[in-house]
């Protein structure tokens, strides 16, 4: 059966000559993979750009009663980026967020709060020319209340990774002095983002490893976020 539907591409690997395994968040049908035929061919056949992280895709797509793979019946980029691709610094964002998507989101099943959540982050975050230095923190943050662990305050936050048994085995963590020095940071992030106070980017990478913590306190096996020394290296 096909079915229409939006999609947000998450990430992608190679698969045979020219083609591709892409996972894929639908509006319609949750986290999805497909296999998309012959998008890595030398030259103008080439679709391979429009299956980049967080690419808003529409598509027309088969279904299966016993799930796997399928294949895609149609597709085609719905909203064109204008800044990420040629901006190192959004760029890098955005494949830091599209991994944290991809190993938190899970369901193979219709959720339009989150999905339309993410659709419009992205969009939002594409058109801004500046001022979004903590837009990952509160993406982050906002995501953590669609995935069911969402915290209410910043002492929240900091009281978890502080107590828990990573912070306290993890030999570079903060001390529980220096957590408790980010509660009001994160309460700005969690309820005036746009009047943040956070002074630099030191602070600022400090605070996103202290959530991604919060997010492997809460997430089974969320394991190592690859593309986070990336992210920290480029808005160093």
């Amino acid at each position: 059966m096909l079915i229409k539907t939006r999609g947000i591409v998450l990430n992608y690997i190679k698969y045979r000559e020219s083609s591709i395994i892409a996972r894929i968040y639908t509006g319609q049908l949750g986290l999805q993979s497909y296999i998309i035929n012959g998008v890595r061919k030398q030259g103008k056949g080439s679709r391979i750009a429009l299956f980049q992280p967080f690419t808003l895709l529409d598509m027309v797509v088969y279904t299966s009663r016993q799930g796997g793979l399928t294949r895609i019946s149609e597709y085609k980029c719905a909203q064109p980026f204008v800044s990420i691709p040629f901006d190192i610094r959004k760029s890098s964002i955005v494949l830091f967020l599209s991994e944290m998507v991809t190993r938190t989101v899970k369901e193979e099943e219709e959720n339009p709060p989150l999905f339309d959540f993410l659709y419009q982050a992205i969009l939002s975050f594409d058109e801004l020319d500046e001022g979004f230095e903590n837009f990952h923190l509160v993406f982050l943050l906002q995501l953590s209340h669609h995935l069911g662990f969402g915290p209410t305050s910043g002492k929240e936050i900091v009281e978890q990774v502080a107590f828990s048994a990573n912070a306290q085995s993890a030999s570079a963590a903060p001390t529980v002095l220096a957590l408790q020095a980010y509660e009001t940071y994160f309460d700005e992030l969690l309820h005036d983002p746009a009047r943040t106070t956070i002074p630099n980017g030191r602070v600022r990478r400090e605070l996103l490893s202290v959530l991604v913590r919060y997010y492997q306190l809460h997430v089974d096996r969320l394991g190592e976020i690859k593309s986070l020394a990336i992210l920290s290296e480029v808005l160093a």
